[in-house]
């Protein structure tokens, strides 16, 4: 029996013991290592509008995930709905197992309608809360859920244990239909619809007609403390929160740690998540939690709209009176949101250490811009100038292959990609003064290799062509050491004597400032296939994305695992 024989069996073996395990336990398998996702058509009301959504076991949001620091966690994923899709278990590094990470035509086909297929979910450093969401389409408007992960058995969290722990899930939606919008922006070339509200656990709350009896509330006992795990899983917002009366301390992000702080609201980018620490130590009364756009580009229409749920005390009267609101920053409010950002610093303690590398292998400037495509024969385009819209980073828009460029790598299958993304633009011009003609960029799959155990840092640069704005760019595979953020163009002599190589939040989604930028490192310790892109969808859509390969080490445990044998078929 030949070596690859013996391996599909092994994993057909461990499926099984799996499968039995899980269910001698029913209770354990709701909370433990087993999950199964049915995703299917479901008819969801919002703002007096009933549409049929994609939904993961008829749930908007869908099903949350438990894990200990270390597990393994199967999903076995249904595909029940009408169309292709994929699902990422975002922030979860996968060490050496890239076919389970799942953004599609990158680590996998995508599974077809009718078909099935089973994650494996690896966590190993990860502790805090992550999210799970749809890498395809606009699909992750509907198609996401928490991911709590609890400390290993014997261990704690590095401050006290709260009474409870709530999932607050930042959202966006809109009245038409995803599939459709999408099409549509493929079709036209121009810019998405903006969301008719943003949503808090799925709900726009009370504000908004007919959405009063569907609020999200959450009952509270007088002089208890609350974990709050949020998630910003919009598509297009970031989002400043807040929960009226109550000051919140931050205590974590990205599945990590934090030096806790205490603020009266949080920016948070979509990707990322804030775990916060709440006192209710108010008069017993309602009070308003409440979500609200925060927009850097001023050029751009956007959803301004509050979304809210309710914070209730338990022995509140009766009687009580409209909640109170919280005094959330304006939508442009910028040093409210650099304010914020500035005090992310990591928890260094024997327990959770920092490892931040102090000397650097490969250094790439990498520029993100929003460009233009000339607009095809036959075609009508609603860009600028009636081009299309594009993305790009270092002026190379992403073109996502029809096969998975895993696949091809492992299995050595050429003109699938190319191996040249470059490591600093071939130009770069940081005023609004470029004429129309002079927008457009160049389409390629262009990928990054770099060698199995190189410190990477990657400067991501923003501009002002075409309206400047914050970028929430996210990396598969690792989390990386935010070391340095700043305004203007990056200074290659000066800003680097002001990193931060002490305590740097450990983070796998940053937001790049407005017209500025972000300094970023990470260990290529992980060998495989991962995706790096801009977390606001269109801008992904659009190709402001890029892929790092990461070759194997000389050890069979620094070496990509083998794909399993039941992989979707393109």
């Amino acid at each position: 029996m030949d070596a690859d024989m013996m391996h599909a069996l092994r994993w057909l073996l461990l499926c099984v013991v799996l499968t039995f395990v899980v269910a001698a336990s029913p209770a354990q398998a709701s909370r433990a290592n087993h999950y199964d996702f049915f995703i299917k058509e479901t008819k969801v009301t919002r703002l007096c509008h009933e549409k049929t959504v994609l939904a993961v076991n008829g749930q908007f949001p869908g099903p949350t995930i438990y894990a200990r620091k270390g597990d393994v966690v199967v999903v076995n994923v249904y595909n029940q709905g009408n169309k292709n899709i994929t699902l990422h278990w975002h922030g979860v590094d996968q060490p050496r197992n890239p076919w389970f990470d799942g953004p599609e035509y990158i680590t996998q086909c995508p599974i077809q309608p009718g078909a099935n297929f089973t994650y494996r979910i690896i966590f190993s450093e990860e502790e805090g809360t992550l999210w799970w969401h749809a890498h395809s389409d606009f699909d992750r408007a509907t198609v996401h859920g928490a991911i709590v992960i609890h400390p290993k058995r014997g261990t704690t969290y590095p401050y006290p244990k709260p009474h409870k722990e709530i999932p607050i899930i930042l959202g966006e939606w809109w009245n038409v239909d995803m599939e459709q919008l999408f099409e549509e922006t493929k079709r036209t070339g121009g810019d998405v619809n903006i969301s008719d509200a943003n949503t808090i656990n799925g709900q726009p709350g009370d504000l908004f007609p007919c959405s009063k009896n569907g609020t999200f509330r959450t009952l509270v006992e007088h002089g208890k403390t609350y974990l709050l795990r949020v998630i910003n899983a919009g598509l297009t917002n970031e989002m400043f929160f807040g929960v009226a009366g109550h000051r919140l301390t931050v205590v974590g992000t990205d599945g990590r740690y934090l030096k806790p702080f205490t603020v009266d609201h949080i920016m948070i980018s979509p990707g990322q998540t804030m775990n916060v620490l709440l006192e209710a130590d108010r008069p017993t009364d309602r009070y308003y939690m409440a979500a609200r756009t925060f927009a850097t580009n001023p050029q751009l229409e956007v959803n301004n709209s509050t979304a809210t749920a309710i914070l209730e005390y338990k022995d509140a009267p009766p009687s009580a009176g409209s909640p109170d609101f919280p005094n959330l920053p304006a939508i442009d409010d910028i040093a409210a949101a650099t304010a914020y950002t500035a005090q992310l610093r990591s928890l260094v303690t024997k327990d959770h250490p920092v490892d931040v590398p102090t000397h650097v292998d490969e250094h790439m400037v990498v520029t993100i811009s929003v460009n233009l495509l000339p607009c095809g024969a036959n075609e009508t385009c609603d860009g600028p100038g009636g081009n299309r819209l594009a993305a790009s980073l270092n002026n190379v828009s992403f073109v996502s292959p029809a096969v998975d460029i895993l696949g091809a790598y492992y299995h050595s299958i050429r003109g699938v990609y190319e191996p040249d993304f470059p490591n600093k633009p071939p130009f770069f011009n940081f005023t609004n003064s470029l004429p129309l003609n002079q927008s457009f960029t160049k389409r390629g799959t262009k990928v990054m290799v770099v060698e199995y155990g190189a410190v990477v840092e990657v400067v991501f640069q923003g501009g002002i062509l075409a309206g400047a704005e914050s970028h929430p760019m996210h990396l598969h595979g690792f989390s990386f050491y935010v070391v340095g953020r700043g305004f203007g163009k990056f200074d290659g002599n000066r800003d680097p004597t002001f990193y931060n190589l002490v305590d740097p939040p450990y983070q796998n989604t940053v937001s790049v400032p407005k017209a500025g930028w972000a300094a970023i490192r990470f260990r290529a310790a992980n060998p495989g296939v991962w995706f790096m892109h801009c977390h606001f969808e269109r801008h992904t859509v659009w190709g402001m994305d890029t892929v790092f390969i990461v070759k194997n080490g000389k050890t069979p445990g620094s070496q990509i695992m083998r794909p399993p044998p039941n992989m979707p078929k393109c």
